[in-house]
């Protein structure tokens, strides 16, 4: 979800043995969104400079606006459909895939926007620029602040304000990925040598990134001791406090493994999110997988908060956008379709057999909310697939119309991801109700349009949020970009 990248164009996929001047640099609208100056011939002392239109990646809007749908999707929908919504805890569903799809695309992007750096100094200041946006837009969105869309009131105790959440993963992700591929740009060969592997090689300082991430997750996980820890939650107007007992090293459930412990050391225990997806899980509740009343014998540890976009997590995360890095590189470095799509497609497959072996011989089960390395290569490798999947449909086979409302979702991902995922425009609706707060348009159309019609609450949930959510932000993107309108950070 790189809103910065999303009008990165297909001339980028191209090698230049010339470099850029500052000259084209100021001609260009913007070095992360406008089409490239393609080269500089000189015939004499001076030539103009000469800019060359060129195709448009559309696989890259595409992507990005599946993900914005699935999320969608899952957030409003996978109450009533248990199946789709994040698994409990070891597991991968629908939900599960959005999270590492949002930092899979903004590596491509970083890498398509970052191509050509005339000026690094320039670069850093705005990729902190960018990253303070971020951090600043999920504090307010996630951080407790904003109670939309049922609840019409705003504000938070900073005693239990949420730190971190989905874009502050976004942003941590995007800057030492961004950080990375900026300082070693000098670093880079223009021309690569054959060979498969050779694109590897090119970009080393990427994977060496990636590799500190994944060796200070792993150690952390496995080596660092987890002590009894207690917390305190609110019952009948009189706090109770929970035991939970640990004592272990290595410990991947809920109650004691060292991505929770990190967050309650880093942030303090009232800062995380505090409605953990592990109380659908058969040991907290009888409804399970769905959410339901506690189990008169559930363990302490299902009343405990625990932050799904955590410290530790967070820095598995980067190696999501590492792959998606990598992806950028290849569409970067080799001019082929079919070259591009044998480098993505054999990744992804290699990914996906990594983590399939790692989940089911039990030496690292995929999970997301522990940020699993089997997680990374099971989404990464998914992503990969889906990725090739539209570059091949969209950009090779020109099958692009069906797939044109994806485009206009993700052209304004970060619109749609704050209006509609988010929930920002369905609470100014419902801040117009009738006599009582659930007697809004909103409501009145959930229940009388599609639940009633339908005669069942999920097929009219379901229904709802395909046709009044993800449908109407497609149509409210799609004339915004005919109007050139677009809003990124």
């Amino acid at each position: 979800m790189d809103y910065d990248a999303k009008r990165v164009e297909e001339g980028l996929g191209h090698v230049h043995k010339e470099d850029i001047s500052e000259k084209a640099d100021k001609i260009e609208k913007d070095e992360s969104s406008a089409t490239p100056a393609q080269s500089v011939e000189q015939k004499g002392e001076e030539q103009p400079l000469i800019k060359q239109k060129s195709k448009r990646v559309a696989t890259l809007d595409a992507f990005r606006g599946l993900t914005i749908v699935l999320m969608i999707l899952v957030d409003d929908a996978g109450g009533s459909y248990a199946r789709i919504d994040h698994s409990p805890w070891n597991g991968c569903t629908l939900a599960d895939f959005v999270m590492p799809f949002f930092l899979f695309i903004v590596g491509v992007a970083v890498a398509l926007a970052l191509k050509k750096i005339p000026r690094i100094s320039r670069a850093v200041k705005k990729i902190f620029l960018r990253t303070l946006k971020l951090l600043f837009w999920g504090i307010l969105l996630q951080g407790g602040y904003s109670h939309a869309p049922d609840i019409l009131s705003y504000g938070v105790d900073i005693k239990h304000i949420r730190w971190f959440g989905i874009l502050q993963r976004i942003a941590v992700v995007y800057f030492v990925v961004a950080l990375i591929e900026t300082l070693t740009t000098k670093l880079r060969p223009t021309v690569i040598d054959s060979g498969h592997f050779s694109i590897f090689s090119a970009y080393k300082w990427q994977w060496i990134g990636g590799f500190v991430a994944f060796l200070i997750y792993m150690i952390t996980t496995y080596a660092l001791y987890v002590p009894d820890w207690s917390f305190a939650i609110d019952q009948d107007h009189e706090a109770k406090r929970y035991i939970v007992k640990c004592g272990m090293r290595g410990h991947l459930g809920p109650a004691c493994n060292a991505v929770g412990y990190v967050d309650r050391q880093v942030w303090g225990i009232n800062h995380l999110y505090s409605q953990p997806v592990w109380t659908r899980l058969k040991a907290c509740t009888l409804s399970s997988p769905s959410s339901g009343p506690f189990r008169e014998d559930a363990p302490s540890w299902c009343y405990a908060p625990f932050e799904p976009e955590g410290l530790l997590s967070t820095i598995s995360a980067i190696l999501s956008g590492t792959i998606g890095i990598h992806y950028g590189h290849v569409l970067i470095h080799f001019k082929g379709h079919a070259e591009r799509l044998k480098q993505w497609v054999s990744m992804g497959i290699v990914l996906l057999i990594v983590a399939i072996i790692l989940h089911f011989t039990d030496a690292i089960p995929i999970n997301k909310q522990l940020y699993s390395f089997s997680y990374v290569c099971f989404t990464a490798g998914a992503a990969g697939i889906v990725f090739s999947a539209f570059y091949l449909v969209i950009d090779v086979w020109g099958f692009r119309t069906p797939f044109l409302f994806l485009e206009w979702i993700g052209m304004n991902a970060m619109l749609v991801f704050v209006m509609a995922a988010q929930g920002i425009f369905a609470a100014f609706i419902n801040g117009w109700y009738y006599e009582s707060w659930d007697n809004s348009l909103v409501h009145w159309i959930q229940r009388h349009v599609f639940i009633d019609v339908w005669h069942s609450e999920r097929l009219g949930t379901l229904l709802y949020v395909i046709f009044a959510e993800i449908t109407f932000w497609a149509v409210v993107s799609g004339i915004l970009h005919k109007l050139h309108i677009y809003w990124k950070l």
